[in-house]
């Protein structure tokens, strides 16, 4: 069997934490950021996990 590649746009959005959960970063905290409140921007700023209904195909893409 060849070995599976892992897709380089995953590789760069996401990471697995210790208990095998895929985390990710919010969206919107790149620009225009004057008219977002202070709450909504340190609010973005917080890693996220990915909801359990794509977290596997998140970790088929990561590969091993």
């Amino acid at each position: 069997m060849p070995k599976i590649k892992t897709k380089s746009a995953v590789k760069k959005r996401f990471s697995l934490t210790g208990t095998g959960k895929v985390k990710r970063h919010h969206a919107y905290h790149s620009h225009i950021l004057t008219k977002k409140t202070k709450k909504r921007k340190r609010n973005l700023a917080h890693s996220a996990l990915v909801d359990k209904t794509i977290e596997n195909t998140v970790k088929q893409m990561l590969g091993y």
